[in-house]
């Protein structure tokens, strides 16, 4: 930065309008009124969506953030929030730069399979370059192997314009999807790496004072750029190694007589150890966790820590585990044999309060029932059909690579269990929950009636899920021969 003196930010740019830039955006303007922020997508479409009241992403309370700087609802009715496809002028007029697009594994060549794709970043990099005619800040955060920002970095003073400067910042982030909004709103923390010299210092803190707009300084951590990298990472290994720990745990309170929600609750009262992630499931799915641990895996290859990368792959191996003794168990409750009985799923997104199947259990889950010769039926409140089809590689007449079996997909609960033998409740939405009460789901307005599913199913009317959507006792009332993850089954 010039002379070392903090810059005055006035206009943001977001390069990028997913799950990350673009409710980012919207809540950097929405409590930033003093800042213009842009958000650029190639996608025409998701731009449209973007300016329209059908958002591209679902996420609680995001068009109610949103509205405000877009639509101008503030007492003086200033607009600072829009959405466009034009590059250049909206690179050229800002401050800022964020770069927001999806790093996916690379699907070939060195480290395909393992390493996160950074081809995008890098082109958005060259584009940054070629177009700016003043000093900017380039912020990175897309999710990267550690050496992105330095990459970045090289990039645009190679190819900048002379007299350009060009700083780059690493500012991961840490949104869980369905709650992305009080993820933004309220951060535990704030990562901002930067080249510890006096311009990137400078840099960091102009950052910084966007956030302290409405984040308590003391969670905005700075760090040097590498750490801030890897933090990404490390942060969805340790998620995913806690969920595959309760997991290898429940195997054992199967076998045992022990109880996954007791264990559960004696390590989670440790403050040490902590309540979060330790709900016993079918596995993690989601974007990130698989991603970023195989991501991890490959850095500790490539520096030839073999014993550190058995380590972290290890977590993805339980999680398989998890999916994979399902079918088994489910079929030995079905008399040895699955062929031609229908077996309903509710819920295929990977989690409540999305519509996202990415390495979705339930999508698993599936294939392996179908495979078997099982009938499918399936209903989610927010998966649309057509996505449930994509995702198992099956046509409208439910023929596919599945294997020779029927999947229907339903408009309700009721209707998957109708004639089904037993149903998998893959996704812990809350209308399926065990009470039948919401806890913040406002898009939701109906709530299983588990009677009528038992009256709607087939014997021995097998149900199957976690401590957290299940009550034994009550279902066991209605008839139901009830499975539960981590639990042993009553004699």
């Amino acid at each position: 930065m010039e002379k070392y003196r903090l810059p005055k930010i006035t206009k943001i740019c977001c390069i990028g309008g997913g799950f990350v830039g673009g409710p980012t955006a919207t809540v950097i303007a929405n409590r930033c009124p003093h800042i213009y922020v842009t958000v650029v997508d190639r996608d025409i479409d998701r731009i449209t969506a973007w300016q329209s009241n059908e958002l591209p992403i679902s996420e609680p309370d995001l068009l109610d953030v949103l509205q405000v700087p877009r639509d101008g609802l503030r007492p003086n009715k200033v607009r600072n929030l829009s959405f466009t496809t034009d590059l250049d002028n909206s690179v050229r007029d800002a401050d800022i730069i964020f770069i927001a697009v999806d790093t996916p594994t690379k699907s070939s060549g060195e480290g395909a399979g393992s390493l996160l794709e950074t081809a995008g970043v890098e082109a958005i990099a060259k584009s940054i370059a070629r177009v700016s005619t003043n000093n900017k800040i380039v912020v990175d955060k897309s999710t990267v192997p550690i050496g992105t920002s330095r990459r970045i970095r090289e990039i645009l003073h190679r190819d900048g314009c002379d007299g350009v400067q060009f700083e780059v910042l690493s500012n991961p982030e840490f949104l869980a999807e369905g709650t992305a909004v009080h993820d933004l709103l309220f951060p535990d923390r704030v990562i901002i790496g930067s080249l510890e010299e006096p311009s990137g210092i400078l840099a960091a803190e102009a950052l910084a004072s966007v956030y302290a707009t409405w984040v308590p300084r003391s969670r905005i951590v700075f760090s040097n750029l590498f750490s801030s990298e890897l933090s990404k990472l490390a942060a969805n290994a340790l998620l995913a190694q806690r969920v595959s720990s309760i997991n290898a745990l429940s195997v054992i309170c199967e076998a045992t007589g022990a109880d996954i929600d007791q264990i559960a609750k004696a390590v989670g009262s440790d403050s040490r150890i902590g309540p979060h992630m330790l709900q016993s499931s079918f596995g993690f799915g989601g974007s990130c966790f698989s991603k970023d641990i195989r991501s991890l895996v490959y850095l500790c290859e490539s520096l030839h820590m073999p014993e550190v990368a058995l380590y972290w792959k290890s977590i993805l191996v339980m999680n398989e585990v998890q999916k994979t003794r399902t079918i088994p168990r489910v079929t030995s409750l079905l008399g040895g044999d699955i062929r031609g009985k229908r077996i309903a799923f509710l819920g295929v997104a990977f989690k409540k309060n999305t519509a996202d199947t990415r390495e979705s259990c339930a999508i698993d889950l599936i294939k392996g029932f179908a495979k078997a010769g099982a009938l499918i039926t399936i209903y989610d409140p927010w998966v649309t059909a057509n996505r449930i089809r994509h995702d198992l590689g099956i046509g409208d007449d439910g023929e596919g690579d599945p294997g020779p079996t029927t999947v229907k997909i339903c408009k309700s609960a009721e209707e998957a269990c109708e004639r089904a033998c037993a149903v998998l409740v893959t996704t812990d939405w809350d209308m399926f929950t065990r009470d039948g009460q919401s806890t913040g789901e406002a898009l939701l307005t109906e709530y299983v009636d588990w009677s009528r599913l038992a009256t709607a199913m087939e014997h021995p009317k097998v149900v199957l899920g976690s401590t957290q959507t299940m009550d034994r006792v009550m279902l066991e009332e209605m008839g139901f021969l009830t499975e539960i993850i981590g639990t042993q089954r009553l004699s």
